[in-house]
C-alpha cells in the first residue's frame, strides 16, 4: 500500500507548462551531448534545442521552490540566461547534463528567494486572487507540509513527483545510491502524509501503487 501524495497544481503561464516527465529515447543521450558541445562553442541553435528540451521540466522544478507560477517563469528564464555563461564549466564525467542543469536551477531559485526576503510576507504568500479560497488553502497547506520535511526527503519527493525523474536519475542528481533514494522517497511520502493529516489536508483516499 502506498500513500497518495497531492502535489502543487501545475498551471501554465504565458510561456511554460510544468512537465512532470522527461522521456529519454534511445540515442537521445548522444544528441544531448552533441548539443551541449556545440552550445559550448557558441552555437545558438544548439542552445535553443537544449532550452526547448528542458525548459518545461526546469519550470516545474523551479515552481516547486518559489511557489508562484509567474516568478517561476522569470526564474526559468534566468536559469537559461545563466546557462549561456556557465555551460563551459559542465564536464560530462558520469553526471548527466539534466542533473547538472537541475543543480543550476536550484541555485538560481534559492538566490531568487534570498533576494526577496525583504518583501513583506503578505505580498509573497497572500491569497491568490486567481484561485478560489479552497484551492488557495490546500496549496498553502501543501507548501507548509513540504517545507516541514527534511531537505533530502523534500528534494526526492519533488524530483520524483514534480520533475518526473526516475529513482536512478535522482540518485545521479543527488550523488546517492538508488537504494537510498528509494528509502528517502518512502520516508518522505509518509512524512508528507503525516504533515498533511496534522493540517486536515490529507487526501481522502489512498491508492495502491
Amino acid at each position: 500500500m502506498s500513500i497518495a501524495v497531492p502535489l502543487p497544481r501545475q498551471q501554465s503561464t504565458a510561456g511554460f507548462r510544468a512537465r512532470a516527465t522527461l522521456q529519454e529515447l534511445p540515442g537521445e543521450a548522444r544528441m544531448v551531448s552533441t548539443a551541449v558541445a556545440a552550445a559550448k562553442d557558441g552555437d545558438r541553435d544548439a542552445l535553443r534545442w537544449l532550452y526547448e528540451r528542458y525548459s518545461h521540466n526546469i519550470y516545474g522544478y523551479v515552481r516547486s521552490i518559489v511557489h508562484d507560477d509567474y516568478e517561476a517563469e522569470d526564474v526559468t528564464q534566468q536559469v537559461f540566461a545563466k546557462l549561456m555563461t556557465v555551460l563551459v564549466k559542465y564536464d560530462d564525467r558520469g553526471v548527466p547534463f539534466f542533473a547538472w542543469l537541475l543543480r543550476l536551477a536550484r541555485n538560481v531559485a534559492i538566490d531568487h528567494l534570498r533576494g526577496r526576503r525583504a518583501t513583506p510576507a503578505e505580498e509573497i504568500f497572500g491569497a491568490d486572487e486567481r484561485a478560489d479560497d479552497a484551492v488557495s488553502e490546500r496549496s498553502r497547506c501543501l507548501r507548509e507540509a513540504l517545507d516541514a520535511l527534511p531537505d533530502e526527503q523534500r528534494s526526492v519527493v519533488v524530483l520524483r513527483h514534480v520533475v518526473g525523474l526516475t529513482p536512478g536519475e535522482i540518485a545521479s542528481a543527488m550523488g546517492r545510491s538508488e537504494s537510498s533514494i528509494h528509502g528517502l522517497h518512502h520516508r518522505g511520502r509518509r512524512a508528507l502524509q503525516a504533515e498533511l493529516v496534522d493540517r486536515d489536508a490529507a487526501p481522502a483516499v489512498a491508492v495502491a501503487a
